[in-house]
């Protein structure tokens, strides 16, 4: 199966601001790629236009071979947003939030089967939260939160899986546990991009990585990308030393 993510010459406008400018940017399989960039770089249209949720005004995006959408109706690529519009006080628990993962497999029902519900309790145990299952979502850690909707894209059975700063404002052992699923689904031969601030724990994370400013200025080996003289061209400074990262 083709897992690869391919962006050519993408421009996105917001009226008339210019949020993606002619970026490019090849994701093969089994590869986790970390994208860096300073807010408003573009990282958010490009996960977007990569889901097509956003048309581009020009260039071309194929995801695993093929338009986004049809990928994304054909449950092959997940994307766990920086933001999730939940209503955090909505009485739905952890596994039902899990279970919507599985409505691409479900038909208009949207009855559960024996594989979904097995799909689900896979997903709860692999991200540590199995005993939070029939826990109302809201009750969770910031932490936890981000690690049932990432929960949702294993459940949907994505193999491309795009994560908009999945660490922001986290816990170290939800830190921990993202990071080993994100090993864990490259080493199985998925694809992975993953934007953060966290420029430290990059090498660890991501075998390459992106520093976007509405075009890739640089995409390779972390430790090139992260240089200073490199950093310095998206952020202005080299955000390595400092405390929030940029």
């Amino acid at each position: 199966m083709n897992l690869s993510v391919d962006v050519q010459n993408v421009t996105v406008h917001y009226g008339p601001v210019r949020a993606l400018d002619g970026a490019s940017l090849k994701l093969e399989a089994g590869r986790v790629c970390g994208l860096v960039g300073m807010n408003g770089s573009g990282k958010s249209t490009l996960f977007k236009t990569i889901m097509g949720l956003l048309k581009p005004d020009t260039g071309s995006v194929r995801v695993g071979g093929m338009d986004p959408q049809q990928a994304r109706k054909r449950g092959l690529v997940g994307y766990v947003p920086q933001n999730e519009a939940v209503d955090w006080d909505f009485p739905i628990s952890v596994g039902e939030v899990v279970m919507t993962g599985r409505y691409g497999h479900m038909g208009f029902t949207r009855r559960a089967r024996s594989a979904d519900r097995k799909a689900v309790a896979e997903a709860l145990e692999r991200v540590e939260l199995t005993d939070y299952a029939h826990r109302q979502i809201g009750a969770l850690s910031g932490g936890q939160k981000k690690r049932a909707f990432v929960a949702r894209g294993l459940a949907q059975g994505a193999r491309i899986l795009l994560l908009d700063e999945p660490f922001a404002g986290v816990d170290k052992r939800s830190e921990a546990t993202i990071t080993r699923l994100l090993r864990e689904l490259s080493a199985e031969g998925g694809s992975v991009l993953v934007s953060t601030h966290d420029l430290h724990g990059l090498p660890e994370l991501a075998d390459e990585a992106v520093l976007l400013m509405r075009r890739v200025l640089m995409h390779g080996d972390p430790h090139q990308v992260l240089r200073p003289e490199h950093l310095a061209l998206a952020f202005g400074l080299d955000p390595m030393n400092r405390g929030d990262a940029a």
